[in-house]
């Protein structure tokens, strides 16, 4: 009985497509158009158009990625697109509430974002960590990201100017593109078009 169950798991986890190919491209897509603001490729007034991507794409979107990785049983996988799904719908909301002039930070909106990202940055660090286990693609994407993060959290308390963790974000984005790139193309032609690197067992 015992075997069956086991039998029963693995089967269930290898029907279940692969949903990393969807989060890491809601991820990439909508931390390039916010990053493009950042970089200052586009006009501030401009910067708004992410929050609809951060509440379906970047964020509804990845947030079901990560719902399916739990049933693949990929803990790495779940946490990452569950939390970032998460992350992008908690950013555009906020940005939603103070654009509607619910939320009034005032002088402390740069404090009031900082203290967000370093808390994302925190959880970030281990996830990166973790990432060495995964692929070479999957740590670039957490790589990228870490220094994205480091750079806009200096950025948001005033230390420096948003451009560089903007730039450093348009490169996070490519890196989860290509990586969710990857995995369709891989996928769909059975044979590598797209290396990841290897995993580490």
């Amino acid at each position: 009985m015992g075997d069956n169950n086991v039998k029963a798991e693995v089967s269930l986890a290898a029907a279940t497509a692969d949903p990393a190919a969807l989060g890491l491209g809601g991820f990439a897509l909508t931390t390039f158009v916010l990053s493009m603001a950042n970089a200052q490729f586009i006009a501030l007034a401009a910067k708004p158009v992410f929050v609809g991507l951060a509440f379906f794409y970047g964020g509804l979107a990845q947030l079901l990625a990560g719902m399916q990785e739990f049933k693949k049983n990929n803990v790495f996988g779940a946490t990452a697109f569950s939390t970032y799904g998460a992350f992008w719908m908690s950013l555009a909301f906020v940005v939603l509430m103070e654009l509607l002039g619910v939320l009034k930070f005032g002088e402390a909106a740069g404090q009031a974002t900082g203290l967000f990202l370093v808390a994302f940055t925190i959880f970030n660090t281990y996830m990166w960590i973790g990432s060495f286990r995964v692929s070479v693609a999957v740590c670039a994407v957490f790589t990228t990201l870490e220094i994205t993060f480091i750079l806009l959290d200096l950025a948001e308390f005033g230390f420096i100017s948003s451009v560089p963790g903007g730039i450093m974000g348009i490169i996070c984005a490519l890196t989860a593109w290509y990586t969710s790139a990857a995995v369709v193309l891989n996928t769909v032609y059975r044979r590598t078009v797209l290396p990841v690197g290897p995993l580490n067992k």
